[in-house]
This record gives C-alpha cells, sequence and structure tokens, in this order.
C-alpha cells in the first residue's frame, strides 16, 4: 500500500490514501452502463446537490493496514443551521442502529445542524465534534443546546472500529469540504470500509426532477450502503447469477469453509445497515416529509433488501424550501398538500434505488483489518447479466 497522504488545511490534518485501484480507470455510475432507473429524468449532477444549496463533504481516513474509514457531511444549506433551521422529519424501517438526535427532530420537525453520516462507534465522538462546529458559529455564541444529527453504519469488517479513530479532526475537514456540484462516492468518507451484498458497498447519491405541470421540483438521495439480501438491479436478479446472495448456503443446503480462500470469504448475511438521505427543494412540512421518507423505503425494496432483524434502515428528509428562524414565534410557511405528493413519492423511490447502485458501482476494492479483503462488484459479469435480463439500454 502506498504510505499516506497528508494534506494541511488550515490546521485541520485530512488523511487520506491512494492504492492501485484508486489510480485505474474511475469506475462507472449506473446510468453510464445504460442502468436507467425508473421514469423521471435526473438532475444536472444526478446527485443531492441538485436540490439548490446542499452540499456534500468527505473526510476520508485510511491508515496502516487496519483502518477503513472516515465521515460524510451533508450541509442544507451553507449558512448557520441553528439559526435557520429546516423542516425535517426522521423515519425508521428497521431501528437497530444508532441515531443521534432523532427524537427531537420527529418531535420538533426540524434539524438544526450539518447532517453527519460515520461508524457505529464514532457516533458520540463525531457528535462531539458537530456540537463544538456549531458552538463556534458567528450567533450562537448564547446557545445552550444543541442536537447533533449523527448517523452510523458498522464498518468494522473492513476497520479498526473499535480505535474508534474519527475525531475533531476529520469532522471539521468534512464540513469545511462541503461543496455542491457533482459528489464523490464509493469508497470515501463515512463509506470507506462498508460492505453491501457481499461487495464494497460506499456513498452512492442521485437525484429526479418531476415534471413542471407538476411543480417542477428535485428530490435527491446520498446513501451509506451497509447492508445486504439478494441484489436485484433493475429488476435482474445478479445477486443469484453471481453465486452470492443471503441464505445461498442454506437454500443450497451446503456450508462455504471458513478455511477455503478460494471460496467467498464475505458471504451475504444481509445484516449490517443503511442510512438513507433525502433533500427536496418542495416546500415541505414535517408530516409530508415523513411520508417522503418512507417511500425511500420501497427504492431500498427495489435493489434486493428484505430489511434483515440486523439491519438499522434510517431514512433523514429535510426540505430547503422554508428556512425557520431561531427567533420565529409566529410562522408563515407555504407546504404541497397532499394530493401533490404522489409524484415526490416516486422521485424519492427512483433516486434511493440508483444511489444505491452508484455506492456499488463506483467503489473499489478494500483491504483492511487483519487481511479482510471486499472485492468491488465486478462490472463485466454485473452488465452481462443485466444485459440477459434486459435491464440496461
Amino acid at each position: 500500500m502506498n504510505p499516506i497522504v497528508k494534506i494541511s488545511l488550515t490546521s485541520l490534518l485530512l488523511l487520506t490514501a491512494m492504492s492501485q485501484s484508486n489510480v485505474e480507470k474511475p469506475r462507472p455510475r449506473a446510468r453510464e452502463l445504460g442502468v436507467v432507473v425508473g421514469v423521471l429524468p435526473p438532475g444536472k449532477n444526478n446527485a443531492i446537490t441538485d436540490v439548490a444549496g446542499v452540499r456534500v463533504g468527505h473526510a476520508t481516513l485510511i491508515k496502516g493496514d487496519n483502518v477503513r474509514t472516515g465521515v460524510t457531511a451533508i450541509l442544507p444549506h451553507a449558512g448557520n443551521l441553528f439559526q435557520e433551521k429546516v423542516p425535517a422529519a426522521i423515519f425508521v424501517g428497521n431501528g437497530f442502529g444508532k441515531l443521534m438526535g432523532s427524537t427531537q427532530v420527529n418531535e420538533l420537525g426540524e434539524i438544526e445542524t450539518p447532517i453527519l453520516l460515520t461508524n457505529t462507534l464514532n457516533v458520540p465522538r463525531v457528535a462531539d465534534a458537530l456540537i463544538e462546529w456549531m458552538l463556534q458559529l458567528p450567533g450562537n455564541e448564547q446557545v445552550r443546546s444543541i442536537n447533533p444529527i449523527v448517523a452510523e453504519t458498522n464498518d468494522g469488517f473492513l476497520n479498526d472500529i473499535r480505535g474508534r479513530h474519527v475525531g475533531r479532526d476529520e469532522v471539521f475537514a468534512a464540513i469545511r469540504s462541503a461543496k455542491d456540484g457533482p459528489v464523490e462516492e464509493g469508497a470515501v468518507g463515512a463509506g470507506t470500509g462498508t460492505v453491501a451484498f457481499g461487495w464494497k458497498g460506499g456513498i452512492g447519491t442521485a437525484s429526479r426532477v418531476v415534471p413542471q405541470s407538476l411543480g417542477g421540483y428535485t428530490v435527491g438521495a446520498l446513501v451509506q450502503s451497509n447492508y445486504g439480501g439478494v441484489l436485484t438491479i433493475n429488476g435482474a436478479p445478479v445477486g443469484r447469477e453471481l453465486g452470492k446472495y443471503y441464505l445461498k448456503e442454506q437454500v443450497e443446503g451446503r456450508r462455504i469453509s471458513q478455511n477455503l480462500p478460494g471460496e467467498n470469504q464475505v458471504s451475504d448475511r444481509a445484516d449490517g445497515s443503511i442510512i438513507m438521505v433525502v433533500a427536496t427543494d418542495a416546500p415541505m412540512d414535517a408530516r409530508n416529509l415523513k411520508r417522503l421518507a418512507a417511500r425511500a423505503m420501497l427504492g431500498l425494496a427495489r435493489t434486493g433488501s428484505p430489511s434483515t432483524n440486523g439491519s438499522g434502515d434510517y431514512v433523514i428528509a429535510f426540505s430547503t424550501a422554508n428556512r425557520v428562524r431561531a427567533s420565529e414565534n409566529l410562522r408563515n410557511m407555504q407546504a404541497v398538500g397532499n394530493e401533490a405528493m404522489s409524484p415526490l413519492f416516486e422521485a424519492v423511490v427512483e433516486a434511493t434505488e440508483e444511489a444505491i447502485y452508484n455506492s456499488m458501482f463506483k467503489a473499489t476494492t478494500v483491504t483492511g483489518r487483519d487481511g479482510h479483503r471486499v472485492e468491488a462488484l465486478p462490472i463485466e459479469k454485473t452488465v452481462e447479466i443485466l444485459k440477459k435480463y434486459g435491464a440496461v439500454k
């Protein structure tokens, strides 16, 4: 492995590394392979940042042989979120996870910090750094309560998760690097050490735009994929065809030996987790944002997830249309009606599904803790399967 690259950025250490896979030709996104999900068009960058004002940043931490982790920051806008909150809701598909701040979001219907994604045991450290970030912002000098939003998946197969390596430097770097435009995907940030369907998972994003006659709104999704099941891409049974899927050993009546390196070292147990972040510029209240968030689970299901007992499946949804000033006692806000929601439901299902595919197609093979190795989804074989089932254009 090549040595760590250390970049100094205003007294921060942003740790990253370059492996052989990083210098190869970039892996394609799903749409570049002809995998067109649904009927609605994507936004300019086919990313959550197509929702105006939304920014995404990563800090990737690759150190030695065992550290493969990071943090990803999603900012609804570039201002002071405590002083200008945004309407939000959180939907729990399966609650085997640690999503800090969720009860206040669902009680008050708004978020007041950036949304940070990391690994399971780093949630408290990341939250502490996020609180520090918020308290030092101009205008927050008298603030005495902060509700940090920090979500996680467990990257302990590839990463020394017990080392709790993500801290203040990485959190500050991720927030400061957040920008609009194209989003880096795959094994980056909070997706550095994740596994999906027995293959390398990671960060993925996509967006959809509803027709102007229905409002012209944009819906974007970003995922941290670390779960499993029977991988299905645009309806094609990719996991089954590749011979790696949940319950394979039981269905076939045999067990994979743990001592044979030629067999699948990483079988798909389907447990894990996925965090789905949904943004929209449609004016929504928290009630309809929760309904929107719930539909992201349908996009997850289309990829082949049964939401197993050990998978924490969470959706965080917010709207950028109505900022809520902290000092307001009376609010005059517009919101789309219930009858306008169905096209937005379609948009979030499609964007979530494609974001998950992007998280896998863009991810590269990673070797980490104790020599554990997780292969990237094989592009050529996958495309052959997709062609076989008519799942690509």
